[in-house]
């Protein structure tokens, strides 16, 4: 009588492992490979310095990649690298509502407490995604997303806003707060 019992769960452990198996093997494949977006990989710094034209166009670069601006796993920033002189990137006052200080890069991980694209907030900081970059966050959750701010290193008052979850970036504003 014992035995059965024990059978049943030895089977249903070998069975939740197998369902789980393919789970990590494509996970593990994905970081290998170096191009996957997304899934909760924090760029270690950001963007270099442009020379111009972007190396990748913004849009979809692979298949399963997203139509935004986005960072492969392997720290490549895809779609970043617009002229110095872009238009739309022009501020009459940089920096109008001052610098933002809660830090940079992947040590600085902070969670969206609510808003939307034009005026969004985390840890008493405002900030607003770029008009021109609108589209490119049309799927980021404005009362839950994780975000990591990185500083622009081209366009002076502007500083990059990367979705943990997404994998996708879009050009910000700081708008004030603390």
């Amino acid at each position: 009588m014992r035995l059965r019992p024990t059978v049943f769960a030895v089977s249903l452990i070998l069975c939740l492992s197998s369902l789980s198996l393919p789970a990590l093997a494509q996970h593990d494949n994905h970081q290998l490979g170096g191009h996957a977006v997304g899934g909760g990989y924090i760029p270690k710094h950001g963007p270099a310095v442009s020379h111009g034209a972007p190396a990748r166009p913004a849009g979809r670069d692979e298949a399963g990649h997203p139509e935004a601006p986005h960072v492969h796993h392997n720290g490549e920033w895809v779609g970043h690298g617009y002229a110095r002189d872009d238009a739309r990137f022009h501020l009459d006052h940089p920096w109008e509502h001052g610098r933002f200080s809660g830090g940079f890069g992947r040590g600085h991980v902070w969670r969206i407490a609510g808003g939307g694209p034009n005026r969004f907030w985390f840890g008493g900081f405002y900030f607003g995604v770029a008009p021109f970059d609108l589209a490119y966050a049309n799927d980021w959750l404005w009362d839950s997303d994780q975000v990591v701010i990185y500083e622009d290193p081209d366009h002076e008052g502007w500083y990059l806003a990367y979705n943990v979850r997404l994998g996708t970036y879009v050009h910000v504003q700081y708008l004030g707060g603390q």
